[in-house]
């Protein structure tokens, strides 16, 4: 009987010790504590997280995406994240804000990641639709390179589209070597021979 007091007297609630160490290792720190108590559906801790650490952590991700709107929109998924997730955090691995920080880094990260490859999508798109516009348009050109209708169509271009079509397709020279003659960015040089053949073609579709 005296063994069974005993025990009864000294054996600890079920999962006391945990709850314990929890309290332990989340007293100093406060965000950890908000954590820990948003775990357990506590709206007010959740509100007090997002009041005190959306400064800091729209710093973490303004670094990597820069966009303020996109960081705007990171810093709102990861409280979503954190809500979501909050009963994995593991105060004896680190503190809340270290645990905040990284889901941040690593969400900002992605964000970067799919801009980048949306705008690689759409120069791919723009240099496949170049280059299918160029092959058809050059044709077209070549097929009336000696004709005197070309001639008389160059005339009728602005002068800063027909010089470079000029240097290209009578004097053989390159996009790189047209650009460094004229002084004019690569990109511009070669718009302005895409644009002028574009309008060159319908000059000579025009006149057949």
């Amino acid at each position: 009987m005296t063994s069974h007091d005993h025990g009864a007297e000294g054996d600890s609630p079920p999962g006391s010790s945990d709850q314990a160490g929890t309290r332990t290792e989340t007293s100093s720190d406060p965000c950890g504590r908000l954590l820990v108590q948003i775990a357990a559906g506590d709206r007010d801790a959740f509100e007090e997280l997002f009041v005190s650490q959306s400064p800091i952590l729209m710093a973490v991700i303004m670094r990597i995406v820069v966009s303020r709107s996109l960081a705007e929109e990171v810093l709102q998924e990861c409280f979503a994240e954190a809500w979501a997730r909050s009963g994995s955090f593991d105060p004896s691995r680190g503190t809340g804000r270290a645990w905040l920080v990284t889901m941040c880094r690593r969400r900002a990260i992605d964000c970067v990641r799919s801009v980048q490859a949306s705008r690689d999508r759409d120069v791919a798109d723009g240099l496949r639709s170049a280059a299918e516009v160029g092959e058809e348009v050059e044709q077209t050109v070549i097929d009336h390179a000696e004709s005197d209708r070309t001639v008389s169509a160059l005339k009728l271009l602005p002068a800063d589209q027909a010089q470079p079509i000029v240097m290209a397709f009578y004097q053989g020279m390159t996009h790189a070597q047209i650009s460094e003659r004229l002084g004019v960015p690569l990109g511009t040089i070669k718009s302005r021979i895409r644009d002028g053949m574009r309008k060159l073609r319908k000059e000579l579709e025009a006149s057949r």
